[in-house]
C-alpha cells in the first residue's frame, strides 16, 4: 500500500501562491495516477486536480482552472500542485491521492493526511 505525504501548505493573502507536493513512499508511483481533493468546513470533498501516471491526461475543476497546475516527477516519486492567484475561496485542507484507476475518484483508498492551505482576504 503506497503512502502519501503532503507538504507546502499555510497561511497566505489573495493574490499569492503556494506549491504543494505529495512524497509516495513507493518506487512504483509512476504506476498510480494522482489527484489533488480539497475539503472546506462543513463541504464535501472535492476534486482539485489529477493526473494519469505518464502525466498524459490531466483533470481541473473549473475553479481552478487558469489557476493551478498540477504535475508529477514520476523519477522523485512526487507529485505537485501549484496554486496561483489564490482566492479565500480555496481556503481548505487539501488531500493527495493516488488510484490505479482513471478518472480518480472520492471513492479512492489511497490518501495523504492533508495539508491546511489558508488565504487571507
Amino acid at each position: 500500500q503506497v503512502q502519501l505525504v503532503e507538504s507546502g501548505g499555510g497561511l497566505v493573502q489573495t493574490g499569492d501562491s503556494l506549491r504543494l507536493s505529495c512524497a509516495a513512499s513507493t518506487r512504483t508511483f509512476s504506476r498510480y495516477h494522482m489527484g489533488w481533493f480539497r475539503q472546506a468546513p462543513g463541504k464535501e470533498r472535492e476534486l482539485v486536480a489529477a493526473i494519469s501516471w505518464n502525466s498524459g491526461s490531466t483533470y481541473y475543476a473549473d475553479s481552478v482552472k487558469g489557476r493551478f497546475t498540477i504535475s508529477r516527477h514520476n523519477a522523485k516519486n512526487t507529485g505537485y500542485l501549484q496554486m496561483n492567484s489564490l482566492k479565500p475561496e480555496d481556503t481548505a485542507v487539501y488531500y493527495c491521492a493516488a488510484d490505479t484507476r482513471w478518472p480518480i475518484s472520492a471513492g479512492t483508498t489511497t490518501w495523504g493526511q492533508g495539508t491546511q492551505v489558508t488565504v487571507s482576504s
